[in-house]
This record gives C-alpha cells, structure tokens and sequence, in this order.
C-alpha cells in the first residue's frame, strides 16, 4: 500500500509518498507559490532532485503534477497514480471530530466551524480537500488531525474555568496540537529506552511550538489550547495571553477586534516582541549584535518552555526523558542549554559537549542526570501515513 502524505500551505504543497508494507519513503517533493504565474515544483526520488517551473492555480492541479512527477517514465517511482491508495492530509482542527478521518462533507463543515480558531490552517485545506474531491474522486482523502493525540488528557488538564456551559455548547476546551509530532516522539523514545510505561516530556520546538506531557505512551497535558496560537510564544503569533487586555488595547490603538486579534496572531510572538523577526535564526544574530529586544524575545521563549516544563515534572511526578524535536528542538543547542540551565536539584543534568555536538537521535544528558534528555528529529508524515492506512483498512 502506497500513501501520499500532504501538508498544505496557502500557496504551497509539500508531500511524501511512503510504501507502508516496509514504512519506506519512496520520494519527497513540493510545488510552491501555487496561483501564481509561475510555480516552482521540485521531486526527489532515491537521491536524485529535479527542479521545474510552470502554472499551478490550485492545489488540485498540484496534485495532478505531484502524480505526474511520481509516474514520469524515466524518473518516478510509480508505474501508474491508481498505486497511490490515499492522501493523508496533517490537519490542524476538526473541533467536534478529531483523530483520523475520511474525508466527507461531515468532516469539511467540521472544519469551517473551527475557521475562527484555526485561520492560518484551516481555510486553505478545506478549500484543497474540496478541490481534490470534485477533480480527483478516485483517490481517498484521509484527514489526521492534529487534535486526536490529546484526546486522553484527563478533564483537570482539559477544561478552562468558564462557564461550563461554554465547553459543552461551543467546544471551549484545551483541544492541543503537534499530535503527529508528540505521537511519533511518545512511540519512538519507547523504543530508545525499551519501556512503555515511561513519563516524557516532549518539547516540539520550531517556528510553532508546544510542550506534552506523556505518560505510557498518551497525552495527559499539553501547552496549547483552544487554538493554536497560545502555550508558547510562536513565531509571530502571541502565545498566551490576558484576554482583559484586548479592550484597553482597541481603546488605545482605535482598532477593532478582528484588528487587534489579526495583531495577535500574525504580528506577536518573536516577531512582535523583537521588532526584528520571528525566526530565532535572525533573532541570535541580532542578540550578538547587542539587540536587546532581540535578546528579550530569546528570553521570554525560553523562560516560557520552562515554565512548562516545571509544571510538567510536578503533572508526571518527574520524568524519566526529555526529548527534543522540530527545527529550534533539534538544531538549538543554545535553547537546550536554557531550559535545562541549574535544574542539576532536580535530576537534570545536560552533557554540555554531547549537547553541542548533537546530530541526529543523540542522548544529550550527563551520566549523573536521573532523567534522560534526547534530541529526536520528528517524523509526522509517518504518522500520518500510518493512521491513513489504519482508516483504509479499518
């Protein structure tokens, strides 16, 4: 069985195709600036790239040049598209339905109910997954939202203290997201450390970041919310935050709501507080340079994962692993030292040398740590490839 798995921008398509009977990834490759009048769409297929231009004004038509990438005589890895069993689609917020889905029209218009929560995601898959229904009907679409992993955590880490009502009527609730990414880091550091009753704390940190607690394998608190613009601060997107101040904000600024909450989600986070930018790249360059709202950013994302983490080790009763992933997780010696910084009281210890030398699935933590702490880059397309195939076969 062969799955397309899709991750889906605005004007972008990224893939994998994976032959699950040995997990293998057959090829990778994306279209970007779809709907422009020239999109640049580049495949690599056992090692070999290849790079073109032409017009993609959607997202369907950029499945139909995935597939024609995938099945090129010369150089693809499948004889015909009907190989291809189904896409699996990394989707962000299904509110009332979640873990893995077929796609229906139940499962589009549960989608637009969470727009509101979900702007920068979930628009632009409905509309692909609505496009490639009507054009490409013979290939299933699976969506695997990101929600599902959490769906074990307990009703203490779940609900806001709101009318309770409001939980009930609306689905206001701690929903959490990176499940794909804390689901492959709860299995794969299981299989480091040939236990399956461990407590980890999982710290996916990149452009969008959140931490998990995880015990035995499931979800029993995470730093996101309702949406996916709270826990952590993100790259331009605030993080959390006292609702009180949005009326003294609108006062002030003369600005609307929808104003002010466009500012929260696209103009905060990294980017708002350095006035510099969102991508912790820049923002070390900047810091060296003697920027201080560089380095105050640096500082409140860190002290952040922290805070988190603390309320983590007290939530499992301690940890027997910290594992880091995503881009900053796996790349960001300089954050793990933060985080980790005079924490020896508590049984972590980090490896100063290992953690600068990291590469790869690396054990970063000293001989005297009593918990472990790991680098583990993420794989969630094989996550999603999996409970694509468990829907198929279900």
């Amino acid at each position: 069985m062969k799955i397309l798995v899709a991750n889906l921008g605005s004007t972008s398509f990224k893939y994998r195709l994976f032959d699950m009977r040995e997990e293998r990834q057959l090829a990778r490759g994306s279209v970007e600036r779809i709907g422009a009048p020239e999109s640049r769409t580049q495949v690599e297929i056992e090692g070999a790239t290849r790079e073109s231009v032409a017009t993609v004004p959607d997202h369907a038509v950029a499945v139909r040049r995935c597939l024609e990438q995938l099945t090129d005589p010369e150089h693809g890895c499948l004889r015909d598209a009907k190989e291809v069993a189904a896409i699996g689609f990394k989707a962000v917020h299904g509110g009332r339905l979640s873990g893995a889905q077929r796609v229906t029209p139940e499962v589009l218009d549960a989608m637009a109910e969470m727009n509101p929560i979900a702007p920068a995601h979930n628009p632009p898959y409905i509309e692909a997954m609505r496009l490639l229904g009507e054009r490409l009907p013979e290939i299933p679409l699976v969506a695997v939202f990101e929600t599902g992993f959490h769906a074990t955590m307990p009703d203490r880490n779940r609900y806001y203290a709101v009318p309770r009502a409001w939980a009930e009527k609306y689905g206001i609730q701690r929903w959490g997201f990176h499940g794909a990414s804390h689901t492959y880091i709860a299995g794969r550091i299981a299989e480091i450390l040939r236990r399956d009753d461990l407590r980890v704390i999982s710290c996916h940190l990149g452009g969008s970041s959140s931490l998990c607690a995880i015990r035995a394998g499931k979800s029993v608190a995470t730093s996101m919310g309702m949406s996916p613009q709270t826990g952590l601060p993100q790259n331009n997107r605030v993080g959390d935050f006292d609702p009180f101040a949005l009326p003294l904000v609108m006062q002030r600024e003369g600005k609307s709501l929808s104003e002010v909450l466009a500012i929260l989600a696209n103009g905060s986070g990294l980017l708002g507080l350095s006035e510099t930018s969102g991508d912790i790249r820049d923002l070390r360059v900047a810091a060296a340079r003697g920027s201080e709202p560089a380095r105050l950013a640096l500082e409140v994302y860190t002290a952040s994962i922290r805070h988190y983490l603390g309320a983590y080790l007290v939530e499992l009763g301690g940890a027997d692993a910290i594992v880091f992933t995503g881009g900053i997780g796996e790349n960001g010696a300089d954050v793990r030292t933060g985080v980790c910084a005079d924490l020896e009281e508590l049984g972590i210890v980090l490896d100063a040398a290992a953690n600068e030398t990291a590469q790869g699935e690396a054990r970063i933590s000293a001989a005297s740590s009593r918990t472990q702490i790991w680098v583990v880059p993420t794989n969630e397309e094989i996550v999603v490839a999996r409970q694509t195939r468990d829907v198929l076969e279900g």
